[in-house]
């Protein structure tokens, strides 16, 4: 048996490639058509963002950990959360949830090493590249890291909210995150970029990206899918 894994969602896009991802390489480790059990709860956006323009961490938390009592609940052995931006009250968070959680930060950052990067340009909403929900974490694995300029942070955050977390997808606005990905290759030197929105992986992709590119949505979701599975084995 493998272990359940809980999904706390923020924004449905994310989650839904977070599950997918799981789910469609589920077999590739536990054979045709199998994936370990999943269970996902959605308390609404707005909720969100409400508490996010409040600059409310401990708001935020309290939603997450609403969802994670619920996971809980239904069985979950531990929770993972495809939404970069709400872990910035992970503090708040980890003391009083009911079950363990992979944190997306450190899965990216422990990839980053894996692949011997050392500068890594963050892009995300305004909440996610205004925090130090990477820049600790990356510091912790020895890496260096880049935010966007004001001007990019403002960009990107707009595509996010109006566009991406909607299933909008402007060929336009993809070519300005690239162009922004550019500038960190050239200008600031970075030799990878952290897609550290979930919705980003939808429009930035190896193929487009000038740098090569940390998804940190289909990130979370091996990680989960390996722990589920490798747990079970190690039993």
């Amino acid at each position: 048996m493998t272990q359940h894994i809980g999904i706390v969602a923020c924004s449905a896009e994310g989650a839904a490639l977070c599950y997918r991802t799981i789910a469609t390489e589920g077999p590739a480790l536990l054979g045709a058509y199998a994936h370990p059990e999943i269970s996902l709860h959605s308390l609404p956006l707005a909720d969100y963002v409400a508490s996010l323009e409040r600059g409310d961490l401990e708001g935020v938390a309290a939603l997450m950990l609403a969802s994670a009592e619920k996971l809980a609940r239904t069985g979950a052995d531990f929770l993972i959360c495809p939404d970069n931006t709400i872990h910035a009250a992970f503090e708040f968070v980890a003391p009083r949830s009911p079950l363990p959680w992979l944190h997306i930060a450190e899965v990216v950052a422990a990839e980053a090493r894996a692949k011997d990067y050392r500068r890594l340009a963050i892009t995300g909403t305004k909440w996610l590249v205004d925090s130090d929900v990477y820049p600790e974490k990356l510091a912790a694995a020895g890496l260096d890291h880049c935010r966007p300029r004001r001007d990019e942070r403002e960009l990107i955050d707009r595509i996010i909210m109006d566009e991406l977390v909607h299933g909008v997808f402007k060929p336009a606005s993809t070519r300005a995150i690239c162009d922004a990905i550019a500038r960190f290759k050239v200008q600031e030197a970075c030799d990878a970029v952290i897609l550290g929105c979930t919705e980003l992986p939808l429009v930035i992709t190896a193929e487009n990206s000038p740098l090569p590119v940390l998804d940190s949505t289909r990130l979370l979701a091996r990680a989960a899918l390996r722990r589920a599975v490798d747990t079970s084995r190690s039993n």
